[in-house]
């Protein structure tokens, strides 16, 4: 590998890496099509500060090479977390991938994380809650990180994903890094079924945010439950937003006022007559 490569190389950190994926991996399924690496590679060296007439087809080729020499012949998808971990430091390639780790298919828990971190009930993750954030994944998966080093992940993250640029995070914007599956509930239209295909689709949907398996939604089950609930109408919606249409919904279904809501209650809300 020739120097200019190795030096322009050496600027590549996960903000950037991400950024230059993105530029490819629009719909952020996390993979990019092996017939995309050339033009990949040639955007990645523009962005690391080479001019264009510098970008040559050598160094493209030793990129493409070295990527695709740990790939199966037959792979005709590249995924993120292989890729980076060829071109980007450990720590780094760390930082860029955890979300892709444990991806969460629940909002409960999604809306767990949430409370846990928004610590005074703002409605938005602040800087310093984003940092307790980090510094608690690099604990949880036994890694040491400096304090110096932990600042400039937290600033490098709130670059990333906060896309308005209010210096905080909203629901929103924690759901991307926490990659957070497809909305439960656009697998189900309550709408124009069968009374028998309304209780059935009722009963996994009631399964699927009875985390806990009480028989009643209570704290983040009911939180993940509105959250589904209220993107099915707004896609984009805020943390404020989330805590008045949860205060609604308490008020009309929690029948008994014991600050759930009961399998019965919640049929009840939605018309449902259960057999």
């Amino acid at each position: 590998m020739d120097r200019v490569l190795d030096r322009v190389l050496d600027r590549l950190d996960a903000t950037l890496f991400l950024q230059i994926w993105q530029h490819f991996d629009v719909h952020d399924q996390g993979h990019l099509e092996r017939q995309d690496l050339e033009e990949f590679f040639r955007h990645m060296l523009q962005k690391l500060g080479l001019k264009r007439e510098e970008v040559t087809e050598q160094r493209v080729e030793i990129l493409r090479e070295k990527v695709l020499s740990a790939f199966d012949p037959k792979d005709d998808q590249l995924q993120i977390q292989e890729v980076a971990a060829l071109l980007l430091p450990e720590d780094e390639n760390f930082l860029l991938l955890f979300r892709r780790e444990t991806p969460l298919n629940n909002s409960v828990e999604f809306m767990r994380i949430w409370r846990n971190y928004d610590q005074d009930s703002s409605g938005f993750i602040s800087a310093l809650e984003l940092k307790g954030f980090l510094q608690d994944l690099f604990v949880q998966h036994r890694k040491s990180i400096s304090a110096d080093k932990l600042d400039q992940y937290t600033v490098s993250m709130m670059k990333m994903f906060d896309k308005n640029r209010d210096g905080r995070l909203d629901l929103e914007e924690l759901a991307r890094i926490l990659a957070m599956k497809e909305n439960f509930l656009l697998r189900f239209q309550m709408d124009g079924c069968s009374l028998e295909d309304r209780r059935r689709d009722f009963e996994k949907i009631f399964a699927h945010y009875d985390v806990s398996g009480t028989g009643a939604l209570e704290g983040p089950e009911v939180d993940g439950f509105v959250k589904d609930m209220m993107e099915l109408v707004k896609p984009s919606i805020s943390g404020l937003e989330l805590d008045g249409f949860r205060k609604l919904l308490l008020n009309h279904c929690d029948l008994n006022r014991d600050g759930k809501i009961q399998k019965n209650e919640l049929a009840l809300c939605l018309g449902i007559k259960l057999s």
